[in-house]
């Protein structure tokens, strides 16, 4: 009877693990299937088709940036305050500017609800190249559920703007605050010591201060007044309002708001910001009528700019121009992507020089600066690429300041654009103190040294006092090494050099007008001009860029597999940008802080770092 019984449960035992096997090796197959078709399906699927008279649609998803970059795939996981996506600046520009002589198109059709930012000036290079479609006699339509300042900007370049009904349009001015963290150093006895030259030079400002200086105030305050007259003056011009009329809007907003009931979408048709309601079905049957249907369907003939850079015929040339793209902080060392590493770069831009093909280097900056050891091994490598007979032509983006400005003068002539945020030309040390907060827990630091600087840079330790003297004097030197590079650079006096520097910060229009910048333009002016040096009529573009691993290349591949069904891995199910809290904004931009400071990794401890970013 027991022998039975244990008989029948072995059966059953062993019957339930033959199945429970089955079941997996199944599933497993079937996924391993599924896998093999997923590929297979994303490398061989059909590409885009073109029908003529469509519309082009700018969809912007995530941040525009200089050049995109693959983020580690653990950064998907993350609950908010992830970026939603990078696109290329250069491939929106260049999608816009092949439409505009393409007979197929008919149309330009743009929509922002994706679009996080991207800095004053990439926007309004972007917009720019939308007014020059529009001037060719094709219509541009725009919407949006809602519009916050950037995305607004882009928009009002539009024929016609359209906004959902329980929409707004935020139009805030620009504003910049920083975090000062004094009181807390002193309250925890964590002595942070400053060296730099320059008043303007805020950068440590943060770790000294309770709030901003007189001359950081003074900095800013013309900064910002600056880059608002330029995105005022596009708006206004764009909705064919006066400049005071919108100044008007941004400061009388609650009074707007009141008149209007409380309803902002009444308020922003009100103040002629945008021209109609639309519901996403209205805007739908608006699209129709603009361009027509779409063979075999109801929806709007149109293209994506992502597909539509697809059918683009590129043809090849035996000359090239190279754009090189420094974008991120300024460290030293190698790395893949995501900050502008000295050995990294310094190779990119040799192997271009190097490269019989390549006839000209446009070097884009998108930096605030870095490691000053790493910004003079840049700038060295473009210099010897000039020596060789090859042009060099710096083009600065929506920041190029402190070493993002030192790279520059590396190069034959500078542009910028009118919003860049430039100059900061300065240098600065810090130096942390804990041995009051190692006091207080009781930790004794003591030793022997051979020589009176031997462990002086011990942080344990309190700074001693020759070591102070000779830091300070070796700031001092690289300031006047930083003059001397930009005197030479720009055919000034180091005297003349100094009243526009001291750390302050410049817009590209002001900096035109004190000699730092040559001449005031965007990406394809700097190319051009690079291609006259060389002197080239037909040329390829390139851009050379520190390679990615099979796997990064695959997973970008992967990401992007399930756009057409309105799944992007990259921003959830059905490719809606995230849209993070309060809380994951802060504890955002609270990490990557922490992250900018952890690349602070210059062999000589010494910076041309600005602390200012583009709006």
């Amino acid at each position: 009877m027991l022998r039975a019984l244990f008989r029948f449960l072995f059966t059953a035992l062993r019957t339930f693990v033959r199945m429970l096997d089955l079941l997996l090796r199944g599933a497993f197959y079937a996924l391993l299937i599924f896998a093999i078709g997923a590929v297979l399906a994303l490398f061989f699927r059909p590409g885009p088709a073109l029908a003529p008279g469509s519309a082009l649609v700018l969809r912007p998803v995530g941040t525009i940036v200089e050049q995109a970059v693959l983020e580690p795939p653990l950064v998907l996981l993350r609950a908010g305050g992830a970026p939603a996506g990078q696109v290329a600046l250069a491939d929106l520009l260049e999608a816009v500017r092949s439409a505009r002589d393409d007979e197929r198109i008919t149309a330009l059709v743009i929509e922002t609800d994706e679009l996080l930012g991207g800095g004053l000036s990439k926007l309004a290079e972007l917009r720019a190249a939308i007014l020059d479609f529009k001037a060719s006699g094709k219509p541009v339509l725009a919407r949006g559920e809602r519009f916050t300042q950037a995305q607004y900007y882009l928009a009002s370049a539009a024929d016609e703007v359209h906004l959902a009904a329980d929409g707004f349009v935020l139009l805030r001015g620009l504003a910049r605050y920083g975090t000062y963290f004094k009181g807390a150093l002193d309250t925890l006895g964590i002595k942070v010591h400053v060296f730099r030259v320059g008043e303007y030079k805020s950068f440590s400002e943060p770790f000294t201060r309770s709030d901003m200086s007189d001359e950081d105030r003074e900095s800013t305050r013309d900064l910002l007044g600056g880059l608002w007259q330029v995105m005022r003056d596009d708006i206004a011009a764009g909705r064919k309002l006066a400049p005071e009329a919108v100044d008007a809007h941004v400061h009388g907003l609650r009074a707007a708001l009141a008149a209007s009931g409380g309803d902002a979408a009444q308020a922003a048709l009100a103040a002629g910001l945008v021209d109609r309601f639309s519901s996403r079905d209205e805007w739908r049957v608006r699209l129709v009528e603009a361009v027509g249907t779409a063979p075999g369907g109801k929806e709007a003939r149109s293209i994506d700019a992502g597909d539509y850079l697809a059918l683009i015929d590129r043809k090849g040339a035996d000359a090239r121009v190279a754009v090189i793209v420094a974008q991120g902080t300024i460290v030293d060392g190698m790395e893949a992507g995501g900050v502008v590493a000295g050995d990294t770069f310094a190779r990119l831009i040799r192997d271009a020089r190097e490269d019989e093909r390549v006839k000209a280097v446009v070097l884009r900056i998108d930096s605030p600066g870095g490691s000053a050891w790493a910004s003079e091994l840049i700038r060295r490598e473009l210099e010897l690429t000039r020596r060789a007979g090859k042009p060099v032509v710096a083009s600065m983006s929506s920041v190029a300041a402190s070493g993002g400005y030192w790279i520059a003068t590396g190069a034959d002539e500078i542009w910028a654009a009118p919003a860049t945020v430039t100059g900061s030309i300065g240098i600065f040390g810090l130096f942390p103190e804990f041995s009051e907060p190692l006091r207080r827990l009781g930790i004794g630091v003591d030793g022997v040294a051979t020589a009176p600087l031997a462990g002086a840079l011990d942080p344990r330790r309190p700074l001693d006092p020759d070591a102070a003297a000779a830091m300070q004097l070796g700031i001092e030197h690289g300031y006047r090494r930083f003059l001397e590079t930009v005197a030479k650079a720009r055919d000034m006096r180091v005297a003349e050099v100094d009243e526009v520097a001291r750390g302050r910060v410049w817009t590209g229009a002001a900096a035109a007008e004190l000699g730092l910048v040559d001449h005031l333009g965007g990406l394809t002016a700097a190319v051009a001009a690079a291609a006259r040096r060389a002197g080239l009529e037909d040329y390829e573009l390139v851009w050379p860029a520190a390679g990615e691993s099979i796997e990064q290349r695959l997973l970008r591949r992967l990401m992007r597999a399930g756009e057409p069904f309105g799944i992007d891995l990259g921003r959830g199910l059905g490719g809606h940008a995230a849209n993070p809290g309060a809380f994951a904004l802060l504890f955002g931009q609270l990490q990557a802080s922490a992250a900018g400071l952890a690349r602070w990794n210059d062999p000589q401890h010494l910076y041309l770092h600005c602390l200012c970013e583009a709006p």
